[in-house]
């Protein structure tokens, strides 16, 4: 990989269909997805699902190490609508794992409470407020242990639409999670959020999306589980999103953060050598724009 060194990149075990939703497909051993990316040249890793990676400092240290990898932060869907005490409790529970393995970035989702992301509950008034104070707690937690907390507009999630995530800019101070395949899925052009709100870009997750299937998921005709078994997520440049415009746009900001390859994987009996070989395509895409941008 001879991506540019102010260019930090990383990777993300859902890329190897590693998820936190119930029955979303095989999971590989975490040595395994942990050596691929070594031997792809990334340096990088957010963290996975909880239970995946070990919760022990010492030993995540330690596996990490041996495959020459950084932890940057990793994932963490919780209900901020309700029960606010367990949603602070298991973000205390994770900034402080993160920071004692020199993690930088806590990466939160306003899930619903339910298993997945194939429905979403609409929310009174009265919760989106919770919604909003709990992420200025778990932010101040967070921060207490020297983390940034950014937060991740997804799909099946509070924060899912355009009107949704431009309430969440308007309502509260915290940075987000550019995810450019979610964002495309809640109806938000990606490209023009970051020309919008470049203030606001505080983590990047890179995806490139299929836009027949998004348009059939947004439209409530193909559930997003299934869309993601279908294909929905393809190698950067083989897709629908702007990756390229989106870089261009970002780096022009000033944005020095990571750019997290990601794509939403699930994997099936088959299929070992997929993850692998679409990383591979992403990081040459994204090695190509990073070069042009160079030579500009």
């Amino acid at each position: 990989m001879t991506i540019a060194p102010d260019f930090k990149i990383a990777a993300a075990p859902i890329s190897w269909g590693v998820c936190e939703v119930p029955g979303w497909g095989r999971v590989l051993d975490a040595p395994v997805v942990l050596g691929q990316m070594a031997e792809l040249g990334v340096r990088a890793t957010e963290l996975g699902p909880p239970g995946y990676l070990p919760r022990d400092p010492a030993r995540l240290r330690e596996l990490l190490e041996s495959h020459e990898l950084r932890l940057i932060g990793g994932f963490l869907a919780v209900a901020l609508h309700s029960g606010p005490a367990a949603a602070v409790a298991a973000a205390e529970e994770s900034a402080a794992l993160f920071a004692a393995c020199g993690a930088e970035v806590l990466v939160l989702a306003a899930a619903t409470g339910l298993d997945g992301y194939d429905e979403r509950p609409a929310l009174t008034a009265a919760e989106w407020r919770t919604l909003l104070d709990t992420a200025a707690k778990i932010r101040d937690t967070a921060a207490a242990h020297g983390l940034r907390t950014v937060l991740h507009p997804h799909v099946g999630t509070h924060v899912e639409t355009e009107a949704e995530v431009e309430g969440f800019i308007a309502d509260s101070d915290l940075p987000l999670c550019l995810d450019t395949g979610h964002l495309l899925l809640g109806g938000t052009d990606p490209v023009e959020l970051a020309r919008r709100h470049p203030d606001r870009i505080g983590h990047l997750h890179l995806k490139d999306v299929r836009a027949d299937l998004a348009d059939r998921v947004r439209a409530g005709e193909l559930a997003y589980t299934d869309a993601v078994g279908q294909g929905l997520f393809v190698p950067l440049g083989d897709g629908d999103v702007d990756i390229e415009a989106m870089v261009r746009s970002v780096h022009a900001a000033g944005y020095t953060g990571w750019y997290v390859l990601e794509q939403d994987t699930a994997l099936g009996p088959d299929g070992d050598e997929v993850p692998m070989r679409d990383t591979a395509r992403s990081l040459v895409h994204l090695d190509n724009i990073v070069s042009r941008l160079a030579a500009a």
